[in-house]
């Protein structure tokens, strides 16, 4: 078999065999079918988190992680009160709720508007590379100890109201751990994350470390908020997956959306920003005129397929011409 095979064989397997892996061996908690993993697993992101797994350090192999490995995060729980009194000022002064409404660009947030229909919020401190005019404004001590901490890409307060919930999911991109820090909870049981089967609730001051691309979901069954600050946290990695990070990275700053007026926006949220209008004559559409709906959402959906299609075959056709120059 030549070089040139070899090396296709691989390019066309390899993400096979990610898909395979990220849907029936990774983690203890499964999906439930096909259905759920393509809905909610982001397998188009498989073959690249695949690589970032194997290329990330022994202490980042796990869902759970000890935090005693990640130092340079215990200045956030010493300071935790600190950070409680900006966040609850940001409550008490209605920013979580201005950033969750339809009017404001803030609403169109292409990474997390999915939570808004459980009653979660947030206010981002800082994004990948960007901090925003009105996390200065409303909440500068947590910004200067975020800015103090190199590994945090990115950070926000969130909020999740009582009787409120986060379904079953996983976060796409595996550039990152996820830290969360509780500044004013109900210190109860009741309000809890599931991480891959592990059962962690809430309490004020107490930090969490965690994988957030295993199966996870959250729940609030009590009569007071929660708000907590969560971080976005390097992924720790040997020097080649820290090049492919550099690319996720890159990405993920794209994805920055503001809080308020005056703050800046990445391309992707500008985008998303632009076409919800089309979106909701779509939905609009599906109720009025389903067969007209399907044709096009089906119409659009094999274009984007086709893309993707000659973007991987772009791709091969890089690899082979490399292989042939080594060969």
């Amino acid at each position: 078999m030549s070089p040139i095979s070899i090396a296709l064989c691989g390019f066309i397997l390899f993400p096979i065999a990610s898909l395979m892996y990220v849907y029936k061996f990774r983690g203890e908690q499964r999906f439930t079918g096909p259905v759920e993993y393509f809905r909610k697993g982001w397998p188009i992101f498989a073959p690249l988190n695949v690589l970032l797994y194997g290329f990330s350090e022994r202490k980042a192999k796990s869902p759970i992680l000890d935090l005693a490995d990640y130092p340079e995060l215990a200045v956030l729980q010493e300071n935790w009160e600190t950070l409680r009194e900006e966040a609850l000022g940001l409550y008490k002064n209605g920013y979580f709720d201005s950033t969750t409404d339809v009017n404001n660009q803030s609403y169109y947030d292409v990474g997390f508007r999915t939570f808004y229909k459980y009653g979660w919020s947030k206010f981002y401190c800082k994004w990948y590379g960007t901090v925003h005019n009105s996390a200065q404004q409303h909440c500068p001590k947590t910004v200067a100890l975020l800015e103090s901490i190199d590994s945090v890409n990115g950070a926000m307060f969130t909020l999740l109201p009582p009787g409120s919930k986060l379904t079953r999911h996983l976060d796409p991109i595996a550039c990152s751990l996820r830290y969360h820090l509780g500044l004013s909870t109900p210190n109860d049981d009741d309000c809890y994350i599931s991480i891959d089967g592990n059962v962690h609730s809430w309490r004020d001051g107490t930090p969490l470390l965690f994988d957030e691309t295993y199966l996870h979901f959250a729940h609030n069954d009590t009569q007071t908020p929660r708000l907590i600050l969560m971080c976005d946290v390097e992924r720790p990695m040997f020097f080649l997956g820290r090049g492919f990070n550099f690319l996720y990275k890159k990405i993920l700053g794209m994805m920055l959306v503001p809080n308020l007026a005056g703050d800046d926006a990445g391309l992707f949220s500008r985008t998303f920003y632009k076409v919800s209008p089309i979106l909701a004559k779509g939905k609009a559409l599906k109720q009025t005129n389903r067969p007209l709906y399907l044709s096009i959402k089906w119409a659009l959906n094999s274009v984007i397929v086709l893309a993707l299609l000659s973007a991987l075959f772009a791709v091969a056709a890089v690899i082979i011409r490399l292989v042939q120059s080594v060969v």
